[in-house]
């Protein structure tokens, strides 16, 4: 489980790193889907984010992982996959 301070960083960073305007990191339910009807995301946001995440966290998230639908199926579960495998 992450913590909520984690929660709140990755919800800042996804705000930051795909440039999402009137949207504060709070407002992002994190049991919400990322992709589709939730925040609204698609394949070129995952890419984008991916790689602030390698940028921020140390780690890369594979294109063709096939975990990739849970990792990013919220943002608890991004949360919770970036506290399992961060580096810094």
């Amino acid at each position: 489980m992450a913590s909520p301070e984690l929660r709140q960083e990755v919800a800042a960073l996804i705000i930051e790193a795909l440039v999402i305007e009137d949207i504060a990191p709070e407002d992002i339910d994190p049991d919400a889907p990322l992709f589709g009807d939730g925040l609204g995301l698609d394949s070129i946001d995952a890419l984008e984010l991916a790689f602030a995440i390698n940028q921020t966290y140390g780690f890369k998230l594979r294109s063709d992982d096939d975990r990739n639908g849970e990792i990013f199926a919220s943002l608890n579960a991004l949360a919770r996959h970036i506290a399992e495998n961060r580096t810094k």
